[in-house]
């Protein structure tokens, strides 16, 4: 039976790779890590060492805190996160790149053209 900290572990790789539209597979490909080991990790029969967990943090682009931390226990402390005013990205978007991401992706021209058309729809409360 796996302990606390193998299964928060476990949960959390699953979700970068899932935010990060991998599969297991990849993570395999990509750094070179045993298949078995993986699989152990993903359904919590053991736990990364820290290297590993130091190149697993590096491929999904987090810190390492992002995934030795309960994501449930943190979500339910932050409930409230800030707030930011899309909007004024939508008139000067000069600074976007670094303010306005897509869990940690910096989000294409594309999609912002699409999230400005849906901005355009709402007045500004300053105007």
């Amino acid at each position: 039976m796996a302990n606390k900290a193998t299964e928060i572990m476990a949960e959390n790789i699953k979700l970068y790779l899932n935010k990060n539209g991998k599969t297991p597979a990849n993570l395999i490909a990509d750094l070179g890590i045993k298949r078995s080991t993986v699989y152990n990790w993903l359904n919590g029969v053991s736990y990364p060492r820290i290297d590993k967990i130091e190149l697993l943090a590096n491929y999904f682009g987090i810190t390492k805190a992002d995934l030795v931390e309960d994501k449930a226990e943190t979500n339910n402390k932050t409930t409230h996160q800030k707030s930011i005013d899309l909007q004024q990205y939508a008139v000067d978007d000069s600074e976007r790149d670094e303010a306005i991401n897509a869990g940690g992706v910096p989000i294409s021209d594309e999609d912002w053209a699409i999230i400005k058309a849906v901005l355009s729809k709402y007045p500004r409360k300053d105007q």
